[in-house]
């Protein structure tokens, strides 16, 4: 069963991890899929070739999240070019860790435009297309940390709390116009950015984990599939945490 046939969705940040393993099942599907990142690369070719193989229309577009004038670029070549959007995946993020005390105001600045804010320029910018709908689901990735926190990640944390607030308040704005907005909050994903934690800060998150494991990308993507399809036509602005259980 195809949970999103007919249907357009664009993702941010999508050429590895989270991002790239969403765009591919959605896919899966049946999605045609937008999907955008800073470069065009090695990874985002790779990733075209891997959609398009899977018999859906893909495209890619190397943009800058956090520019708030290259989303709203982007917004007008998507409505030409596609003629509609159905879900939108804000999943651009990036981690800038340290202390507080020795945090420099570049990094805050950096961790908080491209994690939150990229999610307001991608929502101002797509709700339009989605009101004229009168439908649309946006879904917007938050952490963990976003809701309980953690040392050495204050930018990070401020940023997925930040996202959380804005889900609701998105939900609220344009239910009333059929777009639904939730958040999802992972915990510990085996990503490459997860990869450059040292093997005792790994062991420790395990430990705490009730499934005894580091959550995968697929993990994530199969919600997003969810909350992208009419199986979750009656949920807005949840946040759902995908963690194994880290957060009892």
């Amino acid at each position: 069963m195809k949970l999103l046939e007919n249907k357009i969705a664009l993702i941010t940040g999508a050429s590895r991890g989270i991002g790239k393993s969403t765009a591919l099942m959605m896919a899966q599907h049946g999605a045609d899929i937008i999907f955008t990142d800073l470069k065009d690369n090695e990874d985002s070719a790779s990733l075209y070739k891997e959609l398009t193989s899977l018999g859906v229309r893909a495209a890619f577009y190397a943009t800058n999240a956090s520019d708030y004038n290259a989303a709203q670029e982007l917004a007008q070549t998507v409505q030409k070019e596609f003629g509609r959007l159905d879900i939108l995946v804000n999943n651009a993020g990036i981690t800038r860790d340290g202390l507080l005390l020795r945090m420099s105001p570049e990094d805050w600045d950096m961790v908080i435009n491209v994690n939150l804010r990229s999610v307001y320029n991608y929502s101002k910018a797509f709700a339009p297309i989605m009101m004229k709908q009168r439908s649309g689901s946006i879904i917007n990735l938050s952490s963990i940390v976003g809701i309980n926190g953690n040392a050495g990640q204050c930018n990070y944390s401020a940023s997925k709390a930040g996202i959380i607030g804005l889900s609701r308040s998105v939900a609220k704005e344009f239910g009333s116009r059929g777009i639904r907005c939730n958040a999802i909050a992972p915990g510990f994903i085996e990503t490459p950015m997860t990869q450059q934690l040292t093997a005792e800060t790994r062991e420790e998150w395990m430990k705490q984990i009730p499934l005894r494991r580091g959550g995968t990308p697929e993990d994530i993507a199969k919600l997003c599939v969810f909350l992208g399809s009419d199986l979750s036509t009656y949920i807005t602005g949840q946040v759902i945490r995908c963690d194994g259980g880290l957060s009892l």
